[in-house]
């Protein structure tokens, strides 16, 4: 919908590749989609949701046998995203590197999107 023809909406790394196949094949899902929603303290969330049928409208990014389905509404917010899966001795979680956020909070899940050109702002 919003993509560039040839390349992926999104990037998704080695580790979190991995994740995402072994959470499909767990729980028997078509992928896990991802999205954005109002909420948090920066202003916007990310949404993560197991799959059980695929939007035709949803943009489908594949690899390494992980299928991450971008919401319709949300394609325009991650566009260039590389998507990643962190573990450490506290936590595992999935991280978002977005080029297109402005602002994130502490918690790393509220987030704030750099506010689109204005007329007045281009002259």
């Amino acid at each position: 919908m919003f993509g560039i023809p040839g390349k992926a909406a999104v990037s998704i790394t080695p580790p979190a590749a991995k994740q995402i196949a072994r959470l499909m094949a767990r729980d028997g899902s078509q992928g896990l989609r991802i999205g954005v929603k109002k909420g948090g303290c920066a202003g916007m969330e990310y949404t993560m949701d197991y799959v059980a049928e695929v939007n035709p409208l949803d943009e489908i990014v594949e690899q390494d046998g992980a299928r991450v389905l971008i919401a319709p509404m949300a394609q325009m917010f991650l566009i260039g995203t590389i998507i990643d899966y962190e573990t450490s001795l506290l936590e595992s979680k999935f991280v978002f590197r977005n080029p297109n956020v402005s602002e994130a909070c502490g918690c790393g899940e509220s987030i704030r999107f750099n506010e689109p050109a204005t007329e007045a702002s281009r002259i």
